[in-house]
């Protein structure tokens, strides 16, 4: 273990040592000399790309409730088709061993709002959406112990009886925009009417024992499911633990003495206690993304990414194992975004990453981060930023601002030249987390989880891929080799 923490430390300092390079001139800090075709060379090798989605068979993604949430409707994005984002979760009294409410035997109901607290929209915000409630099936085992694979809608509710009232359609445009109510002046809510039945409930629930004990009021109230039907061109992000969410009860009791009556609200909360869950749903029908899955062996002229839960493309570069033996400054695989004016509303990921498949790994993780490229930080965290995750701005021939990606992987080049590395399979995607294997092969490795993009379901893009060596495009997907001879 000394010794791998060693490595990984060395690692990091000859990272921190380089700058990013250029392709063409400017080769970046003193350590790589410039290209003269005399002492230093470069050469561009083909990088064959097939694209892949992820299934249940290899998708163990799960979300915990502090992470951001999906709720919402894409129903065309040109080149990855539609999402469905669906929410799960539980609001409960803030305390328990006594009943929330005031003077239950006079207690007249107002309304009740389902309020979620917002962060962002990704996708269209110009197009309504209508979000439904339902109520949770007394069948369901919904527990806060318990984490929820994204891509299983793991809960089953009656859609033929909603909680919320019908006619209610917002624009995601406006869920940043102040509200006013009772009690509650703030930003950044999305407030969802719900039949006042339900609050009636609440308040007529044996005032002695039904909010006695959280498994008490668990047996009477399951939970809540939200989806949005209908129409719709986003998903929209939550913060479940945020204080905009909550189930607000708005009632009034007789002022004491006479004279009116008194206006109060009740809030159940997202608690310690609280279960969630996330579904989300992709469907690629019709796209030019499933086309590229099915489309034969050759290898594909483009490749697609989209964030979990979404897609992958295995990248192979055979000629890397037959290069003789040689110094090499600089190996960069360059990735590079083909625009479509669809990315100006479905934008790219944070980041992309890299990863090898091994073949000699027996255990459920068959994957493992770039040997001797991909290091531990001082702080333990992967350093991304080096290794190239993070993209570069670019200008494509239209004038049009793109991205593209530069992943550094010389030091796992080298030590292929030099025969003491395996040739992988490599995978790029762009995942919000993964468990994968991280070590110097053969020794020890560690299991390790690591964490790229801020969120899952949001981001997605469509790269230049290679259909081989006669491919000329200049922004064709490729390992670029900066190097001086023996």
């Amino acid at each position: 273990m000394t010794s791998l923490i060693a490595i990984a430390a060395t690692v990091a300092i000859l990272f921190t040592a380089c700058k990013k390079i250029n392709e063409s001139t400017t080769l970046g800090g003193d350590l790589i000399p410039p290209v003269d075709n005399i002492t230093t060379f470069d050469t561009t090798l083909t990088v064959y790309a097939y694209n892949d989605t992820f299934g249940l068979a290899n998708d163990s993604q799960y979300l915990n409730a502090g992470e951001e949430q999906f709720l919402g409707l894409i129903n065309s994005d040109p080149i990855f088709g539609k999402t469905d984002a669906r929410m799960f979760l539980e609001l409960k009294p803030t305390l328990y061993g006594f009943y929330p409410f005031n003077r239950p035997d006079s207690v007249k109901i107002d309304s009740i709002v389902l309020v979620l607290g917002y962060l962002e929209t990704y996708g269209d915000t110009n197009t309504s959406q209508s979000v439904k409630v339902y109520e949770l099936n007394s069948a369901n085992n919904f527990s806060r112990d318990s984490a929820y694979l994204i891509r299983v809608e793991n809960f089953t509710y009656n859609t033929g009886f909603p909680l919320s009232k019908p006619g209610q359609s917002f624009f995601p445009r406006n869920l940043k925009d102040s509200v006013k109510a009772f009690q509650d002046t703030s930003l950044n809510q999305l407030r969802i009417k719900l039949d006042t039945n339900l609050a009636r409930r609440f308040v007529n629930y044996d005032t002695s024992n039904a909010y006695k004990t959280d498994s008490i009021f668990k047996t009477l109230f399951r939970g809540f499911a939200l989806r949005s039907e209908g129409g719709g061109n986003a998903i929209m992000g939550f913060n479940l633990n945020d204080a905009n969410t909550k189930l607000a009860i708005y009632y009034n009791n007789p002022k004491k003495g006479g004279g009116g009556r008194d206006t109060s609200v009740t809030y159940f909360r997202f608690t310690s206690l609280s279960a969630s869950a996330n579904y989300v749903k992709r469907d690629y029908s019709g796209t030019p993304s499933l086309a590229s899955i099915n489309n034969g062996t050759a290898s594909d002229p483009l490749v697609f990414i989209q964030n979990t839960p979404g897609t992958f493309a295995t990248l192979k570069i055979p000629d890397l194992a037959t290069m003789s033996n040689r110094v090499i400054h600089r190996a960069e695989l360059i990735m590079e975004q083909q625009y479509d004016p669809s990315d100006t509303v479905f934008r790219t990921p944070d980041l992309l990453y890299l990863d090898a498949a091994d073949p000699s790994i027996s255990s459920n993780y068959k994957f493992r981060t770039i040997p001797y490229d991909l290091a531990l930080s001082v702080s333990g965290a992967f350093d991304l930023v080096p290794f190239g995750s993070y993209p570069l701005q670019a200008v494509d021939a239209g004038g049009r601002l793109v991205k593209n990606w530069h992943f550094n992987i010389t030091r796992y080049a080298q030590h292929i030249l030099t025969h003491t590395q395996s040739l992988y399979d490599l995978r790029v995607l762009a995942p919000f987390s993964l468990n994968e294997k991280y070590g110097i092969p053969p020794g020890d490795d560690l299991t390790t989880t690591i964490f790229i993009n801020p969120t899952i379901a949001k981001g997605r893009v469509r790269l230049t891929g290679n259909t081989g060596p006669a491919d000329l495009n200049p922004h064709r997907m490729r390992l670029r080799v900066i190097y001086s001879k023996l």
